[in-house]
């Protein structure tokens, strides 16, 4: 696969070439769950500020910060589907991505905490001036009600699209990391994860710049 290095510099080349003047600029980078989306997003974002020496001029939101509390997906049965679609503000999300285009003040946002797992309401500040805001998540280009209005907000879409094998192994590999046994990680990817990739992949609509396409 390329690396991380060559994937983030053709981004970057992308963001460059739509960049706006007259407002922030809006990537969104997606795709499925083990696809490497974080880290090239966290990646770009390092970059671009590098290059304009300047630690505010680009910033990364994560969708994750949308997570429904768990509370509320016992409620609805769907505490074994965290990380669908229906397992996320979509409708937050949307007005964030919104606002971001549109305020020019401060503006926070949730952010999503691993080892509470929850989401942490105002956790995340988008400071007035930076000028390149970076989206990252698996249903930013969903083909889906409400999801599907995304695109449009975006100056720039990027999709991660590799092999569906090569995120088995990776998603087997990130559960058995976070102390899950064999078994339990088994389930997690099997029952939910690669079903989640598959929705990513067959249902994400088309994006300005793929990378992975037949890795």
């Amino acid at each position: 696969m390329a690396s991380i290095a060559t994937q983030s510099k053709a981004v970057i080349d992308y963001i460059d070439r739509a960049r706006r003047s007259d407002r922030r600029t809006l990537i969104s980078i997606s795709g499925p769950p083990g696809s490497g989306k974080s880290t090239l997003a966290e990646a770009v974002v390092e970059q671009l500020n590098q290059r304009a020496q300047d630690s505010s001029h680009a910033a990364l939101l994560p969708m994750d910060g949308f997570h429904l509390d768990n509370e509320l997906l016992i409620q609805r049965n769907l505490l074994q589907r965290k990380g669908a679609p229906e397992t996320f503000d979509v409708g937050g999300l949307y007005e964030l991505v919104v606002i971001a285009r549109t305020d020019v003040g401060d503006i926070h946002y949730p952010l999503f905490d691993r080892a509470l797992d929850r989401s942490l309401v105002d956790a995340g500040l988008l400071k007035a001036n930076t000028s390149i805001v970076v989206f990252e998540g698996n249903y930013l280009l969903l083909d889906a009600p409400i999801w599907d209005g995304l695109a449009d907000l975006f100056d720039a879409t990027v999709f991660l699209n590799p092999r569906l094998e090569i995120l088995e192994k990776r998603l087997m590999d990130r559960w058995l990391g976070f102390g899950f046994n064999a078994e339990q990680a088994k389930r997690k990817v099997f029952d939910n994860d690669l079903n989640n990739a598959r929705l990513v992949l067959e249902h994400s609509g088309s994006a300005g710049l793929i990378l992975g396409e037949g890795e």
